[in-house]
């Protein structure tokens, strides 16, 4: 059952991102009004966005807690046995 457009949209975006969108598109054999109600009813589904929006790159304490890392900072030291482990778990500093 097709639903009526009821409202208008009008939205700003950089051109060359329009045309490579739109060409995209017209290779799926949809429109760009088409595409875009797609990802709008995929939001109202997700509740949410409909794929992961994140950052690759770490934040600062990742990034910090990396460096650390790397430099041997706040690691603990190598055991042989679980037993020496926890001998090193419990002992008193």
């Amino acid at each position: 059952m097709a639903m009526r457009a009821d409202t208008s949209m009008t939205i700003r975006m950089n051109r060359d991102v329009k045309q490579e969108a739109q060409q995209i598109f017209s290779n799926l054999g949809v429109d760009m009004t088409t595409a875009i109600n797609i990802f709008l009813r995929q939001v109202i589904y997700y509740n949410g966005f409909p794929f992961d929006v994140r950052l690759e790159v770490p934040n600062p304490e990742t990034r910090k807690a990396i460096e650390n890392a790397e430099k041997g900072i706040g690691m603990s030291r190598a055991f042989s046995s679980v037993s020496e482990l926890m001998e090193d778990l419990n002992a008193d500093d």
